[in-house]
């Protein structure tokens, strides 16, 4: 399966003179208290490494803008404390000096709007076993250090309510009952889910599915000068809603889980050269020639990662031809990469795959898309070998479909559940 896939992450948070929110608890329900507005500036990133093997390895950034002023355009800074050498990037415009990075915003994400969260990735290299992550960055001068100010005494001018009450699943339907040797440690992975990730994130792939009524649309980026053909084209789409199966199988039915399967489908494709796609049916859209990230990229305007908000106007053919995921196939990578675009792997080691029943890089990857974690510095009391846990299962196991089973537990609500 390649190298092992451990990711390691810094989460940094700060937010200077900022608008104060309190939760006070009453009668069983909370209350969100204001005080009066007050300008805000601050910042979160979270520096994930995603994938690493000898010499190498890929991150993803994350940053949030917590103010309530926009960067335009944004510009975040570090300092590596070791040999780690920027090599490609995707989504920014990185250039490094000795140990100092400075990654830009461009011109399709360059402003990063109040409460909106920039997203960029990298190739990078390193000597020796030492792959530390970084310990401080600054966002426009901003250092976010997790400091997040000081409340005001100010009394409240402004008291909304809110239930506390999260639905618990309908009749027939099945209740958080994992076996009880799996309590202890589901508790343990979901307290560094709250501890580690944003919660209020709206494009996990949970986010998808539910904006999409159960499906999920693909773009492959044949990121590759080998040849496809008709054939494996279509084997490829078989293959990815094969292993969307294997991990929602036991989501169907379950705590109000509104859908039976997620339905895949491969919309598009983009390629360096048309030659390289041996088909000539009309059946996919084919973008050739649009490189970002030294990679082709599929039109930005039908993709979910660049239009959140469900906006398709721009995209060739309208909404049916968005996709919400990319497949990244990178000749000769080792490893892979996972988030709310999609999924990145070697194109030979997935090709390669498509005879075998598990994909297992694809399967770890596409468990970061829905939110589950990597344990690459502990694991979960009495767990050892599981899918996410990077190189130490080959498929899903009982323990990895409880942590999916206990995202929609606590996610459902926003969908109405």
């Amino acid at each position: 399966m390649g190298p092992a896939l451990p990711y390691e992450r810094r989460r940094l948070r700060a937010a200077i003179a900022a608008t104060a929110v309190a939760v006070v608890a009453a009668g069983g329900t909370a209350f969100t208290v204001m005080t009066a507005e007050a300008a805000t500036t601050g910042c979160e990133v979270d520096y994930q490494v995603t994938a690493e093997w000898p010499g190498g390895f890929n991150a993803n950034v994350d940053i949030t803008n917590l103010g309530d002023t926009a960067f335009d355009p944004w510009k975040l800074e570090w300092d590596f404390p070791g040999t780690q050498k920027v090599a490609n990037a995707w989504n920014t415009s990185a250039t490094q000096s000795g140990v100092h990075v400075i990654a830009s915003g461009v011109d399709y994400n360059k402003r990063l709007a109040s409460a909106s969260t920039a997203s960029f990735g990298f190739t990078g290299t390193f000597a020796g076993s030492a792959n530390a992550v970084p310990e401080s960055f600054r966002l426009n001068g901003v250092e976010c250090t997790g400091d997040t100010g000081e409340l005001p005494t100010d009394p409240p001018t402004n008291v909304t309510a809110s239930p506390t009450e999260v639905p618990t699943g309908g009749t027939g339907q099945d209740e958080w009952s994992p076996p009880s040797n799996l309590v202890q440690p589901l508790n343990e992975v979901w307290a560094h889910v709250e501890d580690t990730y944003n919660l209020n994130f709206r494009n996990f792939g949970w986010d998808q599915i539910m904006a999409t009524g159960g499906s999920i649309n693909y773009c492959v980026r044949w990121d590759s000068r080998n040849s496809v053909s008709l054939q494996t084209r279509d084997a490829i789409e078989a293959k990815l809603q094969q292993q969307y199966d294997l991990w929602f199988d036991q989501m169907a039915g379950w705590n109000e889980f509104p859908f039976d399967q997620i339905d895949v489908n491969v919309v598009g494709w983009a390629a360096y050269d048309r030659n390289h796609l041996q088909w000539s049916d009309s059946s996919v859209d084919v973008y050739i020639g649009d490189i970002r990230e030294d990679a082709p990229q599929c039109s930005e305007a039908c993709g979910r990662f660049f239009h959140q908000d469900g906006n398709y106007s721009q995209c060739p053919g309208g909404a049916a031809h968005h996709y919400d995921q990319s497949l990244w196939l990178t000749q000769g990578m080792g490893g892979g990469a996972g988030g709310d675009w999609g999924q990145r792997m070697g194109q030979e080691y997935f090709v390669n795959s498509l005879n075998s029943s598990q994909i297992t890089i694809y399967l770890h990857e596409l468990g970061h898309t829905f939110g589950l974690d990597d344990f690459y510095d502990w694991t979960p009391t009495g767990q050892c070998c599981f899918i996410m846990n990077a190189g130490s299962s080959a498929t899903i196991t009982e323990f990895d479909q409880w942590m999916l089973r206990d995202w929609w537990r606590h996610l459902k609500s926003r969908y109405g559940y």
